[in-house]
């Protein structure tokens, strides 16, 4: 098996600055490093426990982002996420709703259209409390 030692999901996005934008102001990723120069320059950011990276460009023709790619990231207050994200202009795909399996999920999306849902698991739910196990 091959062993992992780290692991990033990369994104090539159509306008690299107004990603870095979107991803480190307006979300408030962290940057964990950055690297090479000019508008294609990578940016790494943290991402919970994996990496997101922000590098070089996607086809210029305007092609919309592959359904297939999706970022799941779980914050702790969701209700404190929307709030901050409409201050800073994110727009919201669609709001927080608690889904019948019990997470509560709001959607969003980056500057190319790709879907980022945003996931709090409240106490009660399996995922944090099982009991007798």
């Amino acid at each position: 098996m091959v062993h992992v030692l780290s692991s990033r999901t990369l994104l090539r996005p159509a306008d690299p600055e107004r990603s870095r934008a979107f991803y480190g102001e307006q979300l408030g990723l962290a940057v964990h490093r950055e690297f090479g120069t000019g508008p294609e320059r990578g940016t790494v950011y943290f991402l919970g426990g994996g990496f997101l990276e922000v590098s070089g460009r996607s086809d210029p023709a305007g092609q919309p982002p592959s359904q297939a790619v999706r970022l799941w990231l779980q914050v702790e207050d969701m209700a404190a996420a929307h709030d901050e994200l409409s201050a800073k202009g994110v727009g919201i795909v669609r709001p927080p709703l608690r889904e019948p399996w019990g997470l509560i999920e709001m959607w969003i999306a980056d500057p190319d259209g790709t879907p980022i849902v945003l996931v709090e698991v409240p106490a009660d739910h399996p995922l944090r409390y099982r009991p007798g196990i």
